[in-house]
């Protein structure tokens, strides 16, 4: 395989991943303990550089792991002097699968799942001077819990598994009483904030103070300014409660179903809206699940914006807070997968259905109840961990079958969490009765809408090869669901199945589209940019002009964007 680094990864330096990692709730002062960590497996020692796994280029690595072995991560801190008398909280972004960590010794916390922040309070486990963290990691790629895609047995569709720490390590001070979490729910003109750790307290928004009362304040907008991907409006404000102050932000808009020349669609503050989007993997060439830097978000973000796009379908994957808060402040919608958990059967999940087998019951599928518990749990904690950013329209339950099952118990669940978005029960196939949209997948047959009365939601197709030897992982084995050998053919037909096949299925009840995909992911050569992300396939003054006819087919009153 090739070894691939993005600009980003080639000029990497110093300690990766030094900026703030909650903006949604963010605290002057804090410490980043990415970088260079002692690394032990194995048998062997080494220095690995966190946040990057160690399978992964940016590690410094590059390992061939043996699944479900034990890695010890170790490294020393101090703290600095003007903390003392805070409490002081250490924060783990993601670590895949489990996770123990020890503060000098004792246990401080653990964690069970790879996709999910956890924190500890170890104000009683540190001194002045020196102290030192370990964390016992294990990434066992049980299909009891999410995995997403990572495979042993990489190729294709399944990629290289990410183990151990794979996100940002951190510390921060906060007085004795604090804001532990905020909950923020909006409507056309108003903002209901809700704090957990705080009662009594002053938000101020614009030079305005709001009462915090009960841990509740109601915000109320006079000429709000609604958000959309063409106008990306947060109201920025800061909340002040006892000792403790943090900075946040919230946007105002509004998701509904409405009837429009006789079609059901998804409408975004109000009117009828075309989703115009793209499968997003989450995989970097030399940081694998963490890309060199956080700004390769905002790289990949405006990449697509200039394309045209207004919609990432994130697959079933969670990225740090970053992704969501660049979503935010950028215009960029998402749509967000739960992560798969349970068995991925290819004869039962793939052939079948790409045969037109796409009718299934599944109240017998996935039947293990330890993966059914932590699949729910997984989605009540992903709910809770994003509902706050404004970018995510779309919540999507299971993907093609797999370890799909009770669907409709599964929408009124995540209905119950969270009834200010749309949901997508069943992407692809094996649809029951309960979902907000038709998600259909396809690809190797011509594009068309399904037949019940929902919004119509062509949620996977394209997946079309171009493959640029000099940028691709794998150069003897390619991936994709058609093969093209020059980039001119390949943007002239691209352009052709938006303009001839999606386009006319508009005024059909079409209202959402996601080709497949951003970038190319291993095998994969699939991606309108490269792995390593040095090249692009298709320009936006080539594609720009297919996707403003696209959106205004629904929206012909929005002037230029």
């Amino acid at each position: 395989m090739q070894k691939l680094y993005t600009p980003a990864g080639e000029a990497l330096r110093g300690v990766p991943w030094n900026a703030y990692p909650r903006p949604q709730m963010v605290r002057k002062d804090w410490l980043c303990l990415n970088g260079e960590w002692d690394f032990a497996y194995a048998g062997a020692k080494a220095v690995i550089r966190v946040p990057f796994c160690p399978e992964s280029l940016l590690s410094g690595l590059d390992l061939k792991m043996e699944y479900g072995r034990e890695m010890v991560y170790s490294r020393r801190f101090i703290l600095p002097e003007e903390w003392q008398g805070k409490r002081i909280l250490l924060h783990f972004g993601a670590v895949s699968r489990k996770a123990l960590v020890r503060v000098n010794g004792t246990e401080a916390v653990s964690s069970e799942e790879s996709y999910f922040p956890f924190c500890a309070d170890i104000t009683d486990l540190v001194h002045p001077g020196e102290n030192e963290i370990s964390v016992t990691a294990v990434n066992d790629l049980s299909r009891r819990h999410p995995w997403g895609k990572q495979k042993e047995k990489r190729g294709g569709m399944w990629y290289t598994p990410v183990s151990g720490i794979w996100q940002t390590v951190w510390l921060e001070p906060v007085p004795r009483e604090y804001i532990r979490s905020l909950a923020v729910h909006t409507g056309p003109d108003y903002a209901d904030i809700t704090v957990e750790g705080a009662g009594d307290g002053t938000i101020v928004l614009d030079g305005a103070e709001y009462r915090l009362a009960g841990g509740y304040a109601r915000i109320e907008i006079k000429d709000p300014v609604l958000w959309s991907p063409e106008n990306p409006h947060l109201y920025r404000f800061s909340l002040n409660a006892g000792e403790d102050h943090v900075e946040s932000y919230f946007a105002l808009r509004t998701l509904s179903i409405e009837q429009a020349d006789g079609k059901p669609r998804l409408c975004l503050n109000g009117k009828p809206y075309f989703f115009h989007g793209l499968l997003d993997q989450g995989y970097w060439s030399d940081g694998l699940y963490t890309p060199a830097s956080p700004d390769c978000y905002e790289a990949d973000i405006l990449a697509m914006k200039a394309l045209g796009f207004n919609m990432l379908r994130k697959h079933i994957k969670i990225e740090p807070e970053q992704f969501y808060y660049d979503c935010d402040r950028l215009g960029m919608v998402v749509f967000q997968d739960m992560v798969n958990c349970g068995e991925y059967r290819f004869l039962r999940d793939t052939i079948l259905p790409g045969a037109g087998f796409q009718s299934r019951k599944d109240s017998r599928l996935n039947r293990d109840p330890a993966a059914r518990k932590n699949f729910l749990d997984a989605m009540k904690a992903t709910v809770k961990l994003l509902r706050n950013h404004p970018c995510i329209c779309l919540w999507t339950i299971f993907n093609e079958g797999w370890g799909q099952f009770c669907a409709d118990d599964a929408y009124r669940r995540l209905k119950a969490l969270d009834d200010t978005r749309f949901i997508d029960s069943t992407s692809g196939w094996f649809a029951r009765e309960e979902s907000d949209v038709e998600s259909l997948h396809i690809y190797f047959r011509k594009l068309k809408t399904g037949r019940r009365d929902r919004p119509q939601f062509l949620s996977e197709f394209g997946g079309w090869s171009l493959k640029f030897p000099e940028h691709s992982y794998n150069l003897d084995k390619t991936y994709g669901y058609k093969k093209y050998t020059d980039r001119e053919t390949f943007v002239r037909d691209l352009k052709a199945l938006y303009l001839e096949q999606v386009l006319p299925l508009i005024p059909q009840g079409l209202c959402a589209a996601v080709y497949t995909q951003v970038s190319d992911v291993e095998d994969e050569t699939n991606g309108l940019l490269t792995f390593d992300r040095k090249a692009a396939k298709v320009t936006p003054e080539e594609f720009r002009g297919v996707s403003e006819k696209l959106f205004r087919a629904l929206q012909p009153e929005i002037p230029d964007r």
